[in-house]
């Protein structure tokens, strides 16, 4: 019974009743909805860096929290939020492409084209940016027609089990990895 709730908070977490849904976001202090476990969004733009954001310095959008590493920063993010918003809600990019919304650590992250691109970790990210354009393609198609608006969790499971036809284990993916690296 404590497992079946403790995962609760991370269901409400994640599915905000907003158009930003689902996000990778955990109840933090007194945000109960903190994107990237309070990371600074505006930071990788403005610094091309990874920053923690600070409670001092927050904003709620669209049913989400914010926080930012400085006053200044929280500014440029009232301004124009949708600017500096990740894809796919902060999931993991290289999740998205096979429609799993699962992990996504802040400091693990990609700017392409002015776009934030948050990943699971190193491994993610290297085989994501192998076929970087492709997987854009495949993990924009998948947010926009399963993700999206739906429930985190939901997708999940049904991702995991109804695998899409070009799923790759985190062990193909590191073989093609380290292939195109000996090349």
């Amino acid at each position: 019974m404590v497992v079946v709730l403790s995962g609760c908070g991370a269901i409400n977490a994640q599915n905000p009743n907003s158009p930003l849904a689902p996000v990778n976001a955990v109840a933090l202090d007194n945000d109960s909805r903190a994107l990237l476990r309070g990371a600074d969004v505006v930071a990788y733009f403005t610094e091309n860096a990874y920053r923690q954001g600070s409670p001092e310095f927050k904003s709620r959008y669209q049913g989400v929290d914010f926080r930012f590493a400085s006053a200044a920063n929280k500014a440029l993010f009232d301004q124009s939020p949708e600017r500096y918003l990740p894809q796919y809600g902060g999931y993991c990019a290289n999740g998205i492409v096979y429609g799993i919304p699962w992990g996504g650590d802040a400091d693990t992250w990609a700017m392409v084209d002015g776009k934030l691109y948050i990943f699971g970790g190193q491994a993610s990210k290297d085989a994501f940016m192998l076929k970087q354009n492709d997987n854009i393609v495949l993990a924009d198609r998948f947010w926009r027609e399963e993700v999206r608006g739906g429930n985190s969790f939901v997708q999940r499971a049904k991702r995991l089990v109804f695998k899409v036809p070009h799923y790759k284990t985190g062990e193909e993916l590191a073989a093609e990895v380290a292939s195109a690296r000996a090349r």
